[in-house]
Protein backbone atom coordinates (compact mmCIF):
# COMPACT_ATOMS: atom_id res chain seq x y z
CA UNK A 1 0.00 0.00 0.00
CA UNK A 2 1.27 3.46 -0.88
CA UNK A 3 -0.08 6.55 0.88
CA UNK A 4 0.35 10.18 -0.15
CA UNK A 5 0.15 12.48 2.90
CA UNK A 6 -0.56 16.20 2.62
CA UNK A 7 0.24 18.45 5.58
CA UNK A 8 1.22 22.11 5.75
CA UNK A 9 3.54 21.37 8.68
CA UNK A 10 6.11 18.65 9.29
CA UNK A 11 9.21 18.87 11.52
CA UNK A 12 11.26 20.97 11.68
CA UNK A 13 8.39 23.23 10.58
CA UNK A 14 6.06 23.15 13.59
CA UNK A 15 3.03 25.43 13.73
CA UNK A 16 0.82 23.39 16.05
CA UNK A 17 0.21 19.75 16.88
CA UNK A 18 -0.26 18.49 13.33
CA UNK A 19 3.48 18.34 12.60
CA UNK A 20 4.26 15.74 15.25
CA UNK A 21 1.08 13.83 14.51
CA UNK A 22 1.90 13.46 10.82
CA UNK A 23 5.53 12.60 11.55
CA UNK A 24 4.80 9.93 14.15
CA UNK A 25 1.86 8.46 12.25
CA UNK A 26 3.88 8.27 9.02
CA UNK A 27 6.79 6.55 10.75
CA UNK A 28 4.39 4.17 12.45
CA UNK A 29 2.85 3.30 9.07
CA UNK A 30 6.29 2.68 7.58
CA UNK A 31 7.10 0.29 10.43
CA UNK A 32 3.94 -1.62 9.46
CA UNK A 33 5.16 -1.95 5.86
CA UNK A 34 3.24 0.96 4.30
CA UNK A 35 5.00 3.24 1.81
CA UNK A 36 4.44 6.89 2.79
CA UNK A 37 5.19 10.07 0.84
CA UNK A 38 4.62 13.36 2.68
CA UNK A 39 4.24 16.61 0.75
CA UNK A 40 4.67 19.63 3.01
CA UNK A 41 5.99 23.20 3.15
CA UNK A 42 9.67 24.06 2.90
CA UNK A 43 11.54 25.18 6.00
CA UNK A 44 14.87 26.97 6.43
CA UNK A 45 17.66 24.47 6.85
CA UNK A 46 15.53 21.43 5.97
CA UNK A 47 16.23 19.28 2.90
CA UNK A 48 13.90 19.56 -0.08
CA UNK A 49 13.78 15.76 -0.27
CA UNK A 50 14.43 13.67 2.85
CA UNK A 51 14.24 10.03 3.80
CA UNK A 52 13.05 10.41 7.38
CA UNK A 53 13.28 6.89 8.88
CA UNK A 54 11.64 5.46 5.78
CA UNK A 55 9.15 8.31 5.25
CA UNK A 56 9.85 10.18 2.03
CA UNK A 57 9.36 13.88 2.78
CA UNK A 58 9.04 16.38 -0.09
CA UNK A 59 9.26 20.00 1.06
CA UNK A 60 7.81 22.49 -1.38
CA UNK A 61 9.19 26.02 -1.61
CA UNK A 62 7.08 28.88 -2.93
CA UNK A 63 8.17 31.15 -5.73
CA UNK A 64 4.88 33.04 -5.86
CA UNK A 65 4.27 36.76 -5.51
CA UNK A 66 3.82 37.84 -1.90
CA UNK A 67 0.19 37.08 -0.97
CA UNK A 68 -1.97 39.88 0.45
CA UNK A 69 -3.67 37.62 3.02
CA UNK A 70 -3.69 34.15 4.55
CA UNK A 71 -6.31 32.67 2.23
CA UNK A 72 -4.31 33.69 -0.82
CA UNK A 73 -1.23 32.12 0.75
CA UNK A 74 -3.18 28.88 1.30
CA UNK A 75 -4.30 28.78 -2.33
CA UNK A 76 -0.74 29.38 -3.57
CA UNK A 77 0.53 26.69 -1.22
CA UNK A 78 -1.95 24.17 -2.64
CA UNK A 79 -0.95 24.98 -6.22
CA UNK A 80 2.71 24.48 -5.33
CA UNK A 81 1.88 21.27 -3.48
CA UNK A 82 0.24 19.92 -6.62
CA UNK A 83 3.42 20.36 -8.67
CA UNK A 84 5.14 17.82 -6.42
CA UNK A 85 2.15 15.70 -5.37
CA UNK A 86 1.09 14.95 -8.94
CA UNK A 87 4.51 13.43 -9.59
CA UNK A 88 4.24 11.24 -6.50
CA UNK A 89 0.63 10.23 -7.17
CA UNK A 90 1.47 9.26 -10.75
CA UNK A 91 3.98 6.74 -9.37
CA UNK A 92 1.13 4.68 -7.97
CA UNK A 93 -0.41 6.15 -4.82
CA UNK A 94 -3.29 4.05 -3.52
CA UNK A 95 -4.91 6.86 -1.57
CA UNK A 96 -4.47 10.45 -0.40
CA UNK A 97 -4.51 11.33 3.31
CA UNK A 98 -5.13 15.03 3.98
CA UNK A 99 -4.63 16.76 7.33
CA UNK A 100 -7.01 19.67 7.97
CA UNK A 101 -8.65 22.15 5.64
CA UNK A 102 -5.45 23.97 4.64
CA UNK A 103 -4.60 21.20 2.12
CA UNK A 104 -8.18 20.52 0.99
CA UNK A 105 -7.80 22.01 -2.49
CA UNK A 106 -4.79 19.88 -3.47
CA UNK A 107 -6.32 16.79 -1.85
CA UNK A 108 -9.56 17.09 -3.81
CA UNK A 109 -7.68 17.67 -7.06
CA UNK A 110 -5.55 14.55 -6.57
CA UNK A 111 -8.60 12.48 -5.68
CA UNK A 112 -10.43 13.36 -8.91
CA UNK A 113 -7.41 13.53 -11.19
CA UNK A 114 -6.18 10.06 -10.25
CA UNK A 115 -9.48 8.49 -9.17
CA UNK A 116 -8.09 7.35 -5.85
CA UNK A 117 -9.77 7.52 -2.42
CA UNK A 118 -9.30 10.48 -0.12
CA UNK A 119 -9.00 10.14 3.67
CA UNK A 120 -9.22 13.28 5.81
CA UNK A 121 -8.11 13.81 9.38
CA UNK A 122 -9.87 16.82 10.90
CA UNK A 123 -7.80 17.87 13.89
CA UNK A 124 -10.01 20.81 14.94
CA UNK A 125 -12.84 22.92 13.52
CA UNK A 126 -13.15 26.65 12.98
CA UNK A 127 -16.49 26.49 14.78
CA UNK A 128 -14.94 24.93 17.85
CA UNK A 129 -11.88 27.20 17.93
CA UNK A 130 -14.05 30.31 17.95
CA UNK A 131 -17.15 29.06 19.78
CA UNK A 132 -19.22 29.70 16.69
CA UNK A 133 -18.76 31.40 13.32
CA UNK A 134 -18.74 35.17 13.68
CA UNK A 135 -17.41 36.57 10.40
CA UNK A 136 -17.05 35.75 6.71
CA UNK A 137 -13.52 34.37 7.07
CA UNK A 138 -14.56 31.90 9.76
CA UNK A 139 -17.62 30.86 7.77
CA UNK A 140 -15.47 30.31 4.69
CA UNK A 141 -12.92 28.16 6.55
CA UNK A 142 -15.75 26.14 8.09
CA UNK A 143 -17.25 25.55 4.65
CA UNK A 144 -13.88 24.29 3.37
CA UNK A 145 -13.69 21.92 6.35
CA UNK A 146 -17.13 20.59 5.44
CA UNK A 147 -16.07 20.34 1.79
CA UNK A 148 -12.97 18.32 2.69
CA UNK A 149 -15.05 15.95 4.78
CA UNK A 150 -17.64 15.64 2.03
CA UNK A 151 -14.99 14.74 -0.54
CA UNK A 152 -13.30 12.27 1.81
CA UNK A 153 -14.26 8.60 1.76
CA UNK A 154 -13.72 8.51 5.51
CA UNK A 155 -13.01 11.17 8.16
CA UNK A 156 -10.68 10.42 11.07
CA UNK A 157 -11.03 12.31 14.37
CA UNK A 158 -8.69 12.16 17.35
CA UNK A 159 -11.39 11.84 20.03
CA UNK A 160 -15.05 11.01 20.57
CA UNK A 161 -15.50 14.67 21.42
CA UNK A 162 -14.27 15.67 17.95
CA UNK A 163 -16.39 12.98 16.33
CA UNK A 164 -19.43 14.51 17.98
CA UNK A 165 -18.37 17.99 16.92
CA UNK A 166 -17.91 17.18 13.22
CA UNK A 167 -21.12 15.17 13.22
CA UNK A 168 -23.02 18.10 14.69
CA UNK A 169 -21.34 20.99 12.85
CA UNK A 170 -21.05 19.28 9.44
CA UNK A 171 -23.81 16.66 9.70
CA UNK A 172 -21.46 13.85 8.65
CA UNK A 173 -23.09 10.41 8.90
CA UNK A 174 -21.90 8.23 11.77
CA UNK A 175 -20.47 5.52 9.51
CA UNK A 176 -18.21 8.06 7.78
CA UNK A 177 -16.25 9.04 10.88
CA UNK A 178 -13.66 7.04 12.81
CA UNK A 179 -11.99 7.82 16.13
CA UNK A 180 -8.25 7.14 16.31
CA UNK A 181 -6.44 8.91 19.16
CA UNK A 182 -3.18 10.78 18.99
CA UNK A 183 -0.11 9.18 20.49
CA UNK A 184 3.26 10.03 21.93
CA UNK A 185 6.70 8.48 21.71
CA UNK A 186 8.41 8.46 25.14
CA UNK A 187 11.77 8.01 23.41
CA UNK A 188 11.52 11.64 22.20
CA UNK A 189 11.96 12.89 25.72
CA UNK A 190 15.44 11.63 26.55
CA UNK A 191 17.24 14.03 28.87
CA UNK A 192 20.71 14.51 30.45
CA UNK A 193 21.75 12.74 33.69
CA UNK A 194 20.13 13.79 36.98
CA UNK A 195 23.08 15.90 38.12
CA UNK A 196 22.97 17.91 34.88
CA UNK A 197 19.20 18.36 35.25
CA UNK A 198 19.74 19.87 38.69
CA UNK A 199 21.99 22.52 37.17
CA UNK A 200 19.50 23.16 34.37
CA UNK A 201 16.65 23.49 36.86
CA UNK A 202 18.41 26.39 38.56
CA UNK A 203 17.92 28.43 35.37
CA UNK A 204 14.16 28.35 35.88
CA UNK A 205 13.51 28.27 39.61
CA UNK A 206 15.13 28.44 43.04
CA UNK A 207 16.11 25.10 44.61
CA UNK A 208 13.23 25.26 47.10
CA UNK A 209 10.60 26.25 44.49
CA UNK A 210 8.35 23.74 42.74
CA UNK A 211 7.87 24.29 39.02
CA UNK A 212 4.43 24.45 37.43
CA UNK A 213 4.85 24.15 33.67
CA UNK A 214 2.72 25.16 30.69
CA UNK A 215 3.70 24.85 27.04
CA UNK A 216 1.58 25.83 24.05
CA UNK A 217 0.43 28.67 21.86
CA UNK A 218 -0.47 31.83 23.73
CA UNK A 219 -4.00 32.20 22.39
CA UNK A 220 -7.32 32.56 24.19
CA UNK A 221 -8.48 28.99 23.58
CA UNK A 222 -5.47 27.57 25.47
CA UNK A 223 -6.71 29.13 28.70
CA UNK A 224 -3.38 30.52 29.93
CA UNK A 225 -5.18 33.50 31.45
CA UNK A 226 -7.13 31.04 33.60
CA UNK A 227 -3.85 29.46 34.71
CA UNK A 228 -2.40 32.84 35.71
CA UNK A 229 -5.50 33.61 37.79
CA UNK A 230 -5.25 30.15 39.36
CA UNK A 231 -1.56 30.64 40.13
CA UNK A 232 -2.42 33.65 42.26
CA UNK A 233 -4.47 31.35 44.49
CA UNK A 234 -1.75 28.67 44.44
CA UNK A 235 0.78 31.19 45.79
CA UNK A 236 -1.61 32.16 48.58
CA UNK A 237 -1.49 28.57 49.88
CA UNK A 238 1.91 27.39 48.61
CA UNK A 239 4.35 30.26 48.21
CA UNK A 240 7.34 28.18 47.09
CA UNK A 241 6.20 27.80 43.50
CA UNK A 242 7.28 29.14 40.11
CA UNK A 243 5.11 29.14 36.98
CA UNK A 244 7.00 28.63 33.70
CA UNK A 245 5.01 29.55 30.57
CA UNK A 246 6.63 28.41 27.31
CA UNK A 247 5.27 29.47 23.95
CA UNK A 248 4.41 32.52 21.94
CA UNK A 249 1.28 33.99 20.43
CA UNK A 250 -0.95 37.07 20.19
CA UNK A 251 -2.02 36.86 23.85
CA UNK A 252 1.53 37.32 25.17
CA UNK A 253 1.20 41.01 26.09
CA UNK A 254 -2.20 40.54 27.69
CA UNK A 255 -0.94 37.64 29.81
CA UNK A 256 2.05 39.63 31.05
CA UNK A 257 -0.21 42.57 31.92
CA UNK A 258 -2.58 40.23 33.76
CA UNK A 259 0.31 38.85 35.82
CA UNK A 260 1.45 42.40 36.71
CA UNK A 261 -2.09 43.38 37.71
CA UNK A 262 -2.27 40.40 40.07
CA UNK A 263 1.15 41.25 41.49
CA UNK A 264 2.65 37.86 40.61
CA UNK A 265 4.70 38.73 37.52
CA UNK A 266 7.96 38.14 39.42
CA UNK A 267 6.86 34.53 40.11
CA UNK A 268 6.19 33.72 36.46
CA UNK A 269 8.88 32.91 33.89
CA UNK A 270 7.69 33.76 30.35
CA UNK A 271 10.11 31.58 28.41
CA UNK A 272 8.87 32.36 24.90
CA UNK A 273 9.39 29.77 22.17
CA UNK A 274 11.58 26.85 23.29
CA UNK A 275 13.10 24.07 21.21
CA UNK A 276 12.46 20.36 21.80
CA UNK A 277 15.56 19.67 23.94
CA UNK A 278 14.67 22.56 26.25
CA UNK A 279 11.04 21.39 26.38
CA UNK A 280 12.19 17.91 27.38
CA UNK A 281 14.40 19.27 30.17
CA UNK A 282 11.58 21.44 31.50
CA UNK A 283 9.18 18.51 31.53
CA UNK A 284 11.71 16.50 33.52
CA UNK A 285 12.35 19.39 35.91
CA UNK A 286 8.67 20.26 36.42
CA UNK A 287 6.68 19.13 39.42
CA UNK A 288 3.28 19.70 37.77
CA UNK A 289 2.27 20.25 34.13
CA UNK A 290 -0.95 22.11 33.36
CA UNK A 291 -3.19 22.08 30.27
CA UNK A 292 -5.92 24.64 31.07
CA UNK A 293 -7.52 24.73 27.60
CA UNK A 294 -10.98 26.13 26.96
CA UNK A 295 -11.19 24.17 23.68
CA UNK A 296 -9.03 21.12 23.00
CA UNK A 297 -9.85 18.47 20.39
CA UNK A 298 -7.30 16.12 21.92
CA UNK A 299 -4.50 17.62 24.02
CA UNK A 300 -1.16 16.21 22.93
CA UNK A 301 0.71 18.20 25.59
CA UNK A 302 -1.08 16.20 28.28
CA UNK A 303 0.30 13.01 26.71
CA UNK A 304 3.78 14.52 26.57
CA UNK A 305 3.66 15.27 30.28
CA UNK A 306 2.41 11.75 31.02
CA UNK A 307 5.23 10.27 28.93
CA UNK A 308 7.77 12.35 30.88
CA UNK A 309 6.47 11.25 34.27
CA UNK A 310 5.06 14.66 35.20
CA UNK A 311 1.69 14.72 37.01
CA UNK A 312 -0.69 16.68 34.82
CA UNK A 313 -3.70 18.89 35.53
CA UNK A 314 -6.14 19.41 32.65
CA UNK A 315 -9.42 21.14 31.96
CA UNK A 316 -12.30 18.70 31.83
CA UNK A 317 -13.12 19.50 28.23
CA UNK A 318 -12.86 18.05 24.73
CA UNK A 319 -10.37 15.27 24.15
CA UNK A 320 -8.62 16.03 27.45
CA UNK A 321 -11.58 14.46 29.23
CA UNK A 322 -10.86 11.20 27.41
CA UNK A 323 -7.07 11.28 27.83
CA UNK A 324 -6.95 11.85 31.60
CA UNK A 325 -8.76 9.88 34.31
CA UNK A 326 -9.19 12.03 37.39
CA UNK A 327 -7.02 10.98 40.31
CA UNK A 328 -5.67 8.02 38.33
CA UNK A 329 -3.62 9.30 35.39
CA UNK A 330 -3.92 13.00 36.20
CA UNK A 331 -6.19 15.63 37.71
CA UNK A 332 -9.15 17.39 36.09
CA UNK A 333 -10.57 20.82 36.79
CA UNK A 334 -13.73 22.60 35.75
CA UNK A 335 -13.35 24.52 32.48
CA UNK A 336 -12.48 28.24 32.78
CA UNK A 337 -12.55 27.97 36.58
CA UNK A 338 -9.38 29.33 38.26
CA UNK A 339 -10.41 28.09 41.71
CA UNK A 340 -10.91 24.53 40.50
CA UNK A 341 -7.65 24.61 38.56
CA UNK A 342 -5.75 25.91 41.59
CA UNK A 343 -7.26 23.21 43.83
CA UNK A 344 -6.07 20.44 41.50
CA UNK A 345 -2.56 21.95 41.34
CA UNK A 346 -2.43 22.31 45.12
CA UNK A 347 -3.58 18.70 45.56
CA UNK A 348 -0.52 17.53 43.63
CA UNK A 349 1.92 19.94 45.26
CA UNK A 350 0.87 18.72 48.67
CA UNK A 351 0.65 14.96 48.13
CA UNK A 352 3.75 13.18 46.85
CA UNK A 353 2.13 9.74 47.14
CA UNK A 354 -0.68 10.88 44.83
CA UNK A 355 1.94 12.19 42.40
CA UNK A 356 3.83 8.90 42.41
CA UNK A 357 0.66 6.90 41.75
CA UNK A 358 -0.37 9.21 38.90
CA UNK A 359 3.10 9.06 37.32
CA UNK A 360 3.10 5.27 37.23
CA UNK A 361 -0.49 4.95 35.93
CA UNK A 362 -0.01 7.67 33.32
CA UNK A 363 3.18 6.18 31.90
CA UNK A 364 1.53 2.75 31.66
CA UNK A 365 -1.42 4.36 29.84
CA UNK A 366 0.92 6.02 27.34
CA UNK A 367 2.64 2.74 26.54
CA UNK A 368 -0.52 0.67 26.20
CA UNK A 369 -3.20 3.01 24.86
CA UNK A 370 -1.40 5.87 23.10
CA UNK A 371 1.28 3.87 21.32
CA UNK A 372 2.00 4.97 17.75
CA UNK A 373 2.34 1.41 16.45
CA UNK A 374 -1.16 0.63 17.73
CA UNK A 375 -2.46 3.89 16.23
CA UNK A 376 -0.81 3.05 12.89
CA UNK A 377 -2.50 -0.37 12.90
CA UNK A 378 -5.89 1.25 13.50
CA UNK A 379 -5.24 3.73 10.68
CA UNK A 380 -4.28 0.91 8.30
CA UNK A 381 -7.57 -0.74 9.23
CA UNK A 382 -9.41 2.35 7.97
CA UNK A 383 -7.28 2.41 4.82
CA UNK A 384 -8.04 -1.24 4.10
CA UNK A 385 -11.78 -0.82 4.56
CA UNK A 386 -11.76 2.18 2.22
CA UNK A 387 -9.70 0.38 -0.42
CA UNK A 388 -11.94 -2.68 -0.21
CA UNK A 389 -15.01 -0.51 -0.82
CA UNK A 390 -13.17 1.39 -3.55
CA UNK A 391 -12.25 -1.78 -5.45
CA UNK A 392 -15.91 -2.79 -5.74
CA UNK A 393 -17.01 0.70 -6.82
CA UNK A 394 -17.20 2.23 -10.32
CA UNK A 395 -14.22 4.43 -9.40
CA UNK A 396 -11.91 1.41 -9.48
CA UNK A 397 -12.63 0.82 -13.17
CA UNK A 398 -11.20 4.22 -14.03
CA UNK A 399 -7.52 4.76 -13.28
CA UNK A 400 -4.62 6.88 -14.47
CA UNK A 401 -4.17 4.48 -17.40
CA UNK A 402 -7.17 6.09 -19.09
CA UNK A 403 -5.53 9.49 -19.19
CA UNK A 404 -3.16 8.42 -21.93
CA UNK A 405 -5.87 6.83 -24.11
CA UNK A 406 -9.17 8.62 -23.75
CA UNK A 407 -10.65 6.43 -26.49
CA UNK A 408 -10.46 3.49 -24.09
CA UNK A 409 -12.96 4.97 -21.65
CA UNK A 410 -15.37 2.08 -20.97
CA UNK A 411 -19.06 2.22 -21.90
CA UNK A 412 -21.20 4.12 -19.44
CA UNK A 413 -18.41 6.52 -18.48
CA UNK A 414 -18.13 10.17 -19.46
CA UNK A 415 -15.15 11.92 -20.98
CA UNK A 416 -14.37 13.15 -17.45
CA UNK A 417 -13.43 9.58 -16.52
CA UNK A 418 -16.08 9.06 -13.86
CA UNK A 419 -19.39 7.17 -14.13
CA UNK A 420 -22.05 9.18 -15.95
CA UNK A 421 -24.38 8.51 -13.01
CA UNK A 422 -22.13 10.69 -10.84
CA UNK A 423 -22.84 13.83 -12.87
Amino acid sequence: MRVLMLSWEYPPRIVGGIARHVEDLSKGLVRQGISVDVVTCAHDGASEVQDDAGVMVYRVSFGNPSPPDFLTWVMQMNLNFLERAIVQAAQGADLVHAHDWVVAYAAKTLKHAFNIPLIATIHATEYGRNWGLHNDLQRYISSVEWWLGFEAWRVICCSEYMRGEVSWVFQFPADKTHVIPNGVDPARFAVPPEEELTAIRSNWAAPDEKIIFFIGRLVHEKGVHILIDAFAKVLAYYDKAKLVIAGKGPADSYLRDRARTLGIYHRIYFAGFIDDPTRNKLYKCADVAVVPSLYEPFGITALEAMACGVPVVVSDTGGLSEVVRHGITGMKSYVANPNSLADSILALLGDERLCERIRANAYREVQERFNWDTIAEETIGVYEKVLEAYRTSPWALVGPRWFAHAAQVPPGYSRYLVPESVH
